[in-house]
């Protein structure tokens, strides 16, 4: 039977408008070496320059959940970067994009996740997840707080963190040269 080509997978393109000024919002995504809520309660690392490596960890940094090159930091604009979930082993790197547009309201937000490979296990999850991670941005800066079942979720999370898969350990991650 011959090998048949899969089309590519459909980009994630998702906008969402804020009632924060732009520049509120380009903090809160950017920010390094603090805890940003919104983004499933992780820590960003990186020299934010096109070129070097990013990580997501988790709060203790014991954990890296995402691992990346940054592509494009444009402030207060636009924040583009590589995306590998470790928690998926295998799956191709796909990309990040946050386009931040002044509105008369404060900021539209619009993330695209692209670059999908048909092999990415990742695709369908990721869309739900873009999803939550807006909804909990807009409110985190609209009212200066996040969800409850957000807050327990991320609890949860916490204590589940023993059963993720070995190649989230910072360890595994700096042997893979992540």
């Amino acid at each position: 039977m011959p090998n048949i080509p899969h089309p590519p997978l459909n980009n994630h393109v998702f906008t969402i408008d804020i009632a924060a000024p732009r520049q509120r919002v380009w903090d809160e995504i950017t920010k390094t070496g603090r805890i940003q809520l919104a983004l499933n309660n992780t820590v960003l690392e990186s020299p934010m320059t096109p070129g070097s490596k990013l990580r997501y960890y988790s709060p203790n940094r014991k954990r890296v959940f995402v691992v990346g090159e940054i592509v494009e930091v444009t402030p207060p604009r636009r924040f583009s970067h590589t995306f590998k979930l470790l928690m998926n082993g295998g799956d191709a790197p796909s990309l990040v994009t946050w386009d931040l547009e002044e509105t008369p309201a404060g900021c539209r937000v619009t993330l695209t996740h692209s670059g999908w490979t048909d092999q990415v296990k990742t695709h369908k999850g990721t869309a739900g997840g873009w999803r939550g991670i807006l909804n909990v941005l807009k409110q985190q800066l609209e009212t200066g707080d996040i969800p409850l079942k957000t807050k327990l979720t991320y609890a949860l999370m916490g204590a589940m963190m023993f059963m993720l898969p070995k190649a989230t350990k910072v360890e595994e991650v700096v042997k893979a040269g992540w």
